[in-house]
């Protein structure tokens, strides 16, 4: 029996969880949410600050529930990038003080790997996989070999997925976080595919770019401003909205269905050129999307895969993906020392973990 804790600092969540091997014994998880929509987006200043808050008491309030004492951790697991430094900062900097103290391993955690891992805590899964990562920082498509050899084949040369429904929420003059709202009210109506251009797919390569697409709603909008909200509500009152903006609704599905469909036709010419993928693995934030759900589950059948999504309350940025993905890790061999970097977005993670041919564990 093994004690994985981990830790989650990487944006605007503070997630703490305990694994006992495969099985998850407790987790918190304290989102930012509300602060950040004052501002329309994650300020990293506040960011840090809250972590620097939550994370003790988090750690309290899990071990308490858990029913363990901290010399009862085995391993740390802490995610070191990629993200907000000062929020990552928060995170490495509390594991690391753990580990000195209770002397146990750590292990530093890539926090997209460990978004795509995710799918493995309910699934059997064969490789090597498919992965599609998309959230709101990143939008990726990896081979992944094994849970530990993870291919990089195309990503997005400007803005995320996420970051392209934030921002044209935030044209709609919608409240924060706007994918979730583009997506409840995209459910209200049908798509109109001529409204906006599938974006960057007029190519043979796997990357992507949403920046164009972007500008296209920017330019549509302009030319029709009668469709925004006059002001950001603080809450949405779908019904209300439904009624007296409808092609609002019709925006978002048009939106939302321009964005499944790119993600869907990068991934068929992702399976085509790859021979012997076992399975697509497809996570992060913007996986809990309904409309991507259902484009990618018909691709899956297209080609006789299946298709695996985390829990929903596993997409967005959680300390259990952490834990999980540093058990794999660790049962393979795999520690870090204590002078490991947190490293921002835009920044390659190093593989440079130590590897042990014996493993010791406080029992």
């Amino acid at each position: 029996m093994t004690i994985y804790l981990g830790i989650e600092t990487s944006c605007d969540e503070t997630g703490v969880a305990i694994l006992e091997d495969e099985k998850i014994i407790c987790e918190k998880l304290l989102s930012q949410e509300d602060i950040h929509a004052i501002y329309g987006g994650v300020v990293p200043e506040i960011a840090s600050r809250n972590h620097l808050e939550a994370i003790p008491i988090l750690f309290k309030e899990t071990l308490k529930e858990a029913s363990l004492s901290p010399e009862q951790i085995d391993v740390v697991c802490v995610a070191r990038g990629p993200g907000l430094m000062g929020s990552l900062l928060v995170g490495l900097g509390f594991a690391k003080g753990l580990c000195l103290s209770l002397n146990t391993p750590l292990i530093g955690v890539n926090h997209l790997h460990a978004h795509l891992l995710a799918c493995l805590i309910e699934n059997r899964i064969e490789f090597p996989a498919l992965g599609l990562l998309i959230s709101g920082g990143h939008t990726q498509i990896y081979k992944i070999h094994d849970p530990i050899n993870f291919e990089l084949l195309g990503k997005t040369l400007d803005d995320a997925v996420g970051e392209a429904f934030d921002k044209t929420a935030k044209l709609l003059n919608l409240p924060y976080p706007g994918g979730k709202y583009i997506d409840i009210l995209a459910n209200l109506t049908t798509p109109d595919p001529k409204i906006f251009p599938l974006p960057y797919i007029d190519n043979d390569n796997l990357d992507f770019s949403f920046s164009g697409l972007k500008t296209a709603v920017l330019n549509f909008l302009n030319n029709h401003p009668e469709i925004r909200l006059k002001k950001m509500p603080t809450q949405l009152d779908i019904e209300q909205i439904s009624k007296s903006s409808p092609f609002i609704c019709k925006i978002c599905s048009s939106f939302n269905h321009c964005v499944a469909k790119t993600l869907e036709i990068k991934l068929d010419r992702a399976l085509k050129k790859i021979k012997g993928i076992k399975s697509i693995l497809v996570a992060g934030g913007v996986a809990a999307n309904s409309i991507i759900r259902k484009y990618l589950l018909q691709l899956g059948v297209k080609h006789s895969l299946p298709v695996y999504f985390p829990e929903k309350r596993f997409c967005t940025d959680n300390g259990v993906m952490i834990a999980y993905a540093g058990k794999i890790l660790f049962e393979n061999g795999y520690v870090h020392p204590l002078d490991i970097d947190a490293i921002p977005r835009g920044r390659t993670i190093p593989f440079d973990y130590s590897k042990k041919q014996e493993l010791t564990i406080n029992t």
